[in-house]
Parts: structure tokens; sequence; C-alpha cells
């Protein structure tokens, strides 16, 4: 027993023989004993297998899989989250009513929620497929059409599922409820993450100590960073992340369209125009509505929450049919968007079927904005400690992969766990967990790289890229095949490059 313990326990016994001398010996001997094993309590950390910060998705997502799989399903595991996930397990909305923080989950991505058991406790009748993405030049108009050609589409014809955030998160909660074993500290603020030290019993000089405000301590064998892009786990771990802030903001909403499709309610389009200040895109949820995610400058995002909803559903039908020079007038103005593109809608030529149906409404509370960022880790992994989703890596949302990175990134790490398990290793080893840095770092790299080149091309708005850009569009989209694995590649079904 440590020397500060022993000395406070003699302390103690003294002080009981002293006060209290009516005590008989047998009552006093177990009242030392209970002193023992609380002074013992409070100086040892409580020891787990895995210890997860972070109850996204990302995190959410790894300890289902780890107790949904029988080789790893006997490792003690607690989960660390901020919020009160207890509102996450009751959310519900009316079916009218959408949140404003949607993703887009591939193919891939949703068969492995549903081979850890959580796509069933999903409300589907909130999931939306697409099968189908407009996509072209604001400037030149050139055009790629994401759509299944005769022969080439996999079984289902689903690109992807647009899935409210909230949806995803309760749905996982739920089945990590039905899984159970899994000790859950949640409403809990992370104070500090340290190096034990070692003790009589136990030496954690090498283990990740987790100390919770209240004074609780979590020793991990292994310990997860699913806490964002401003990690903790990361900091603690010495990791460093290297990116650039794109000086643009991402404007989201809920919007009401004026009818469920121009290809009718079985049949969705996703439709995404590169402009000069950044890409919009509309991506369809159940019935007529939509989410909006429209990258654009700071100013140009200040103005968009601050007008009234007629003004700002003018603005919004405006980014998908004028050109860039009478958009770029419409933001210069602070009111009256709605007469402005009343006047100037006829006067521009479109096609009206290659672009979203008429917004006709916005959902109140719903218009917000962040900062897009790009970050990559320099490594996923140290000694006994793992980075998945934002935490590992934050991208450009024009290609819709953040979600699935992040489940990529999981999927991964629960096999690489797995295999250390079956094969006797120590799950924090670095050595053990170096094959899910080598699976994943080149791969995420990869995309990364791909998504901020293509947000850096558009961002041009004249000269002799503008040209060659818009003939690689038409080109491709001219190429069946290659566009065929283009979209296998968007869908998650595609043959692994890296």
């Amino acid at each position: 027993m440590p020397p500060n313990i022993m000395e406070a326990l003699i302390f103690t016994s003294r002080s009981l023989r002293r006060l209290t001398p009516s005590i008989c010996r047998s009552c006093n001997r177990k009242l030392r004993q209970q002193l023992a094993r609380s002074y013992a309590s409070t100086s040892q950390p409580d020891i787990y297998d895995v210890v997860c910060v972070g109850g996204g998705p990302a995190g959410l997502s790894l300890l289902a899989a780890l107790k949904a799989n029988p080789t790893t399903a006997g490792l003690r595991v607690a989960l660390i989250e901020a919020q009160d996930l207890s509102k996450l397990r009751s959310w519900q909305l009316p079916s009218n009513r959408f949140s404003n923080r949607c993703s887009s989950l591939t193919p891939s991505s949703a068969n492995f929620l549903d081979k850890i058991g959580a796509w069933g406790h999903i409300k589907r009748d909130r999931v939306q497929p697409y099968h189908e993405m407009q996509v072209w030049d604001g400037v030149s108009d050139a055009r790629i059409e994401f759509d299944w050609a005769p022969g080439s589409a996999p079984e289902s014809k689903t690109i992807a599922y647009m899935i409210e955030n909230l949806n995803l998160t309760s749905g996982l909660l739920k089945r990590i409820d039905e899984l159970g074993g899994i000790t859950t500290f949640d409403g809990a603020r992370v104070e500090n993450i340290t190096l034990g030290e070692e003790t009589e019993e136990l030496d954690f000089r090498e283990w990740p100590i987790v100390h919770l405000a209240g004074g609780k301590q979590l020793a991990a064998r292994l310990l997860v960073g699913a806490d964002g892009a401003n990690s903790p786990v990361r900091a603690f771990a010495g990791i460093d992340s290297k990116g650039w802030n794109y000086e643009r903001h991402g404007v989201v909403a809920t919007l009401e369209l004026e009818g469920d499709g121009w290809a009718g309610g079985d049949m969705k389009i996703a439709y995404q125009r590169f402009l000069p200040t950044g890409p919009v895109a509309m991506l369809p949820l159940p019935g007529n509505y939509s989410t909006l995610v429209w990258s654009t400058t700071p100013s140009n995002a200040a103005l968009l929450k601050s007008l009234p909803a007629k003004d700002f559903i003018a603005l919004v039908n405006a980014a998908f049919r004028l050109n860039p020079v009478d958009l770029e007038f419409m933001h210069t103005i602070t009111t009256g968007q709605e007469d402005e593109l009343a006047w100037r809608l006829p006067h521009t030529h479109f096609d009206a079927e290659a672009t979203p149906q008429k917004v006709v409404g916005v959902q109140e509370g719903t218009v917000a904005s962040f900062p897009l960022k790009m970050r990559h880790a320099d490594t996923y992994v140290g000694e006994r400690v793992a980075l998945v989703g934002d935490a590992a890596h934050t991208v450009h949302p024009l290609a819709g992969q953040g979600l699935n990175q992040g489940q990529g990134d999981v999927e991964s790490l629960a096999r690489t766990i797995d295999y250390a398990v079956s094969h006797g290793q120590d799950i924090g080893a670095r050595t053990s967990l170096e094959p899910y840095n080598a699976e994943r770092y080149a791969a995420n790299h990869v995309l990364l790289g791909v998504v901020d080149k293509l947000h850096k091309l558009y961002s041009v708005g004249s000269g002799p890229l503008v040209p060659l850009r818009s003939w690689g569009l038409s080109a491709v989209n001219t190429l069946g095949p290659l566009k065929g694995f283009f979209m296998k590649q968007a869908a998650g079904n595609g043959i692994k490059l890296f």
C-alpha cells in the first residue's frame, strides 16, 4: 500500500481509538477496513480494455462493432461523452420536420451498420436513398450526370442514403443498449489525460489515465479518440495535425420543395453546382424536403443567415439558376432578393428539369453555418492510442465523404482489435495498431487531397482553367465505363485503390 495511504489509515485508526472509545473492537475493525477500501478506490483508477472518448457516429459505431463481435465482446469497454445521451435516446421529430445536420451514407457504410446490428434501429422512414446526381460547372455549365448506365449498376442502384446525424446516433445508442456490457459516462467532462503511476499492485506508467470532472479516473489499455477535430486524445498523444482553413463557411438548412422531384418519389436526385465562391448542393430527404449545404464566403454566409425566409429562399433558387455575376450582385443587397430574382429569372436561360425543383419554404430555425477546414493527423496511432473520424481527419463537405471516412476507420480498427485479441496480442501496443494505420491513412490522405484540389480548381472563375475543367467534366460524362467507375467509388462499391 502506498505510504500516504498507510499514514492516513494509521492517523484515522488513532483518531478512532481516541474519539470513539464506545465502539466495539469488531465494529472498529470493520470501519478501518471500509476506510482502507475507500482510500484505495480514490487512488486506483478503474481499469478498462477500451476507453472511447466521444459519443458521435464514429465512437458509437466502434463500441457496437466490438460488442457485436463474439471475439471482442468480452472486452471491458467504457464510453465518455460530454452530452446527455438520454436526450439522444429519446430523439424524435414530426414526419414533416428534419434536422439541418445530415450526412450522405454510402451503401458500403450502410452495410457495415447492418453487420453490427445498428441499421435496424435507425428510423428508416426518415432515411432517403438517392439514385442519381447532377453536377455542373456554374461558370461554363459543363455537366456530368451520375446515373447508372444499363448493365453498369450494382444490384442496388442507390448511390447513397441521406440520413440525419441525430437519427444515426440515436439508432447506434439503441443498439449499444441492446448489446449491453458498456459502461457509459455521459454528461462527463474530461479534465485531463495523463500517464499513470506505478503502484505495488499495478504499473500504469505507460497507460493513459482519463481524469473526469468529479475525480473519476479511467485507465485504458487502449484509448480511442473519437472526440472531434479539436481532439484532447490526439493532444495527449502528441500527434500533430496539419492543414488549413478554407476561409469558407458551410451554410445548412432544411428546405421544402414544390414537389417530390422531377423523377418522382421513388427516384431521387441529388444536385450540386460549383460556383466560384464554393459548391452549393441540394440533397433529397423524404417527401418534398431537401437539405441544403452551401459552401460560400463568411460574408455571404452571414447575409444568408440574416435574411427573412422569402429572401433566403430566393437566393437559394438563384444559386442553382442565375449566372455567377447576377448571383454575386444579389449578395450585395441586404433585402429584396425575392423581387430581384423575379426580375432576372425570365432573362436567364436554364433547363428547369436539370436543376432542383423550386424551393418554396425553409424550416424555421434550421439555417446555420460552420467554418470549413482541412486537417490530417500525422498518424492515427500511438502507444495505447488510436484516432478515428474527425479526430484523425477533417474534409471539405463537397464530396459528402466525411461520415463515410469515419465509418471506414471504425470498421478497420474493429478488425484490427479482433485480430489482436484472437492472436493473444496486447490491443494497445503500437505494433498491434499499425495495421489499422497502414490501411486507413493512405486511403484517407488521397481522398483529402482530391477533395482539396477540386475545391481549388472550381474556385477559379475565369482563365484557362475554366475550359480545361469543363472539357474534363464533359469527357467523363460521355465515357460510360469511366463514369461508372467513379460512381462505384462514390457509392463505396468500387475496387480499393490503396
